[in-house]
């Protein structure tokens, strides 16, 4: 049977066209390093989400090397974490696997990474989860396609991928001044601060306290998801009488107050 020239050139355009297809479909489900919705995890109760393990705390913790779990609560109408007008952007560090596990505290949202094909509906009392490889530093919007309510419009948030030496996964939960906020000139005036960690592993972080002229940094190990506390002592004599600004600073968190230095049997006025 004779195949006209251009019969010839049609059929292989469709099947290269065909190809084309199934390679886009391939990469786009896994040469992006995106596992879809697992629908093996548990059912939990949304309105008792403080209660589950994970979503009592939502947020980045890493699980194991260049791996981190990220527990999300959609709510109307926004994400916790990743609003930004309610609480912080969801910050990941380059070349790593991240696991989102997302559900609901009232209705039906969706969890959308604009710019990828990370598109889930989230479903209150259940949790999807979703596996994502991020090679390089970025920020993707984070957007509800599922209607909600009337200020659906509105919900969004931001993931931002940033270079590793920019990542941290600690915080300053507190810091025990000395009591009443004062001491006797002569006598050290000590400084308790906690610093928890999400990392995997134990860390090591600098902790600055800065109070008048004087600048005191040490060390503080920290065990992979655990706290530990670190006592800084400052000299009165070296502060002298009077009332002294106080910061605290571990990376780029801090804590601040005022501490009263006094003269000998001198007490502050209630």
């Amino acid at each position: 049977m004779h195949v006209h020239q251009y019969e010839k050139l049609w059929l292989g355009a469709a099947l290269v066209l065909i190809v084309a297809i199934i390679a886009t479909i391939t990469y786009g489900t896994v040469g992006l390093g995106i596992a879809m919705v697992d629908d093996s995890e548990e059912t939990v109760n949304p309105s008792n989400l403080g209660e589950v393990e994970g979503f009592d705390d939502p947020g980045v913790t890493q699980v194991g090397e260049n791996e981190y779990d990220v527990h999300v609560i959609a709510f109307q109408f926004g994400y916790e974490p990743g609003d930004e007008q309610l609480f912080e952007p969801i910050e990941v560090p380059e070349d790593s696997t991240v696991n989102f596990y997302v559900t609901s505290s009232d209705v039906i949202h969706s969890f959308s990474l604009v710019g990828t094909n990370v598109n889930t509906m989230v479903i209150p009392g259940e949790v999807a989860t979703m596996t994502v490889e991020f090679d390089e530093p970025g920020e993707y919007g984070i957007v509800c396609n599922e209607y909600c309510g009337p200020d659906h419009h509105n919900m969004e948030g931001k993931l931002e991928v940033v270079p590793e030496d920019e990542f941290h996964l600690f915080e300053l939960e507190g810091v025990e001044a000395p009591e009443d906020d004062e001491v006797e000139l002569g006598a050290d005036a000590t400084f308790t601060a906690t610093v928890s960690s999400d990392h995997h592993d134990e860390r090591i972080v600098p902790v600055t306290l800065e109070i008048g002229e004087e600048t005191l940094e040490e060390e503080l190990a920290v065990g992979g998801d655990a706290s530990a506390d670190l006592e800084l002592a400052v000299d009165t004599d070296a502060l002298g009488a009077g009332e002294h600004d106080w910061t605290v600073t571990i990376e780029d968190e801090t804590a601040d107050g005022q501490l009263a230095v006094l003269e000998e049997n001198e007490t502050t006025e209630e």
